[in-house]
């Protein structure tokens, strides 16, 4: 594919320590891939194929990366795998589409019974800590969605904790979830910062006016 069917890389940096690959593309959007989202995001032929999520990739590293013609790399890590290569396209995809993606493969770890390290989660209470998200008004379009199920980590056990974790997932748009701009109802009841979040729960975060509040300068 050529430049104007999809950016292309102008930069790519590979911080090993940090284990995040950056890459820098030729409209410039910028964008910050953990080893371990590109190691589970693998379309190499024996992955795709796989039952299960690939699991066990938390402290997976890059061990180097390949130039493959001018239309792609090929990434070989250092647990081994070294058949992906991945096109400027799908790179960009991955980059573009993180949070959403990431998202995907947590609930489809839940769904299979594994957490990320690849133990079972067997009954415990943590592996059906799922919840519904509704977003009202400008939200919607500027969360590019009307719902979706989440996940929720052992730390958010109420409205005040999920909005500080919600913030965190949706970066840049982050700022639009701060308690000072929504309202939140839990279950269609109006809730406070204190209110409980249970598993199964139906979420609305409703903003406080109908335009969106500036961005926080930098």
């Amino acid at each position: 594919m050529s430049e104007n069917e999809h950016p292309v890389p102008t930069e790519i940096n590979l911080h090993r320590k940090s284990r995040l690959l950056n890459i820098t593309f030729s409209n410039g959007q910028s964008f910050s891939y953990p080893c371990e989202y590109l190691r589970v995001y693998s379309r190499a032929a024996e992955e795709v194929t796989r039952d299960a999520p690939v699991t066990g990739k938390e402290q997976v590293n890059i061990e180097r990366i390949e130039p493959q013609g001018t239309y792609g790399a090929r990434i070989v890590f250092d647990d081994g795998h070294d058949t992906s290569i991945y096109s400027w396209g799908t790179l960009y995809d991955l980059g573009i589409n993180q949070e959403h993606y990431w998202q995907d493969y947590l609930d489809r770890l839940t769904t299979a019974g594994y957490n990320r390290r690849g133990g079972r989660l067997g009954d415990r209470p943590g592996a059906q800590r799922r919840i519904s998200v509704i977003y009202f008004n400008y939200l919607a379009r500027m969360m590019r969605r009307e719902a979706e199920k989440l996940t929720l980590p052992p730390s958010v056990t109420d409205v005040e904790s999920l909005l500080a974790w919600l913030q965190k997932l949706k970066g840049k748009r982050g700022y639009l979830l701060a308690p000072e701009h929504v309202q939140v109802t839990v279950d269609k009841q109006f809730a406070e910062p204190f209110t409980r979040i249970d598993p199964g729960d139906e979420v609305a975060i409703v903003p406080n006016s109908p335009n969106p509040p500036t961005p926080p300068k930098k």
